[in-house]
């Protein structure tokens, strides 16, 4: 019985550890996202801060990632910019293997 228990219990703690994993991935993601979203609308250095935090932030609205493409995409198109959705998805895509490198890295 003790066996079990015990595997129960590194089984929720694996869990965890996955969940803590991927919040950190998402994170970093959206943050190197903003980045890039920043360049796009030429914010100053301190503009562009807060707007990183802004972009993380907005993925707290709603499970997925449709909370953060709505953000950039109106923040892009306000600013007169020529990026799509679908720029938006690729550029997703690319932050997300980046974050996921930086932070087995250690970065």
């Amino acid at each position: 019985m003790t066996d079990f228990k015990d595997r129960q219990r590194g089984e929720e703690a694996k869990f965890a550890m996955d969940e803590e994993t991927a919040f950190k991935v998402a994170a970093r993601r959206n943050r190197l996202l903003g980045e890039w979203a920043a360049g796009e609308m030429n914010l100053t250095d301190e503009e562009a801060d807060a707007y990183k935090k802004a972009v993380v932030q907005a993925d707290f609205e709603e499970a997925g990632d449709e909370d953060v493409i709505r953000k950039l995409l109106g923040d892009l198109t306000a600013a007169e910019t020529n990026v799509s959705e679908a720029d938006i998805r690729a550029k997703l895509e690319e932050m997300a293997i980046e974050a996921k490198r930086q932070l087995m890295g250690g970065d």
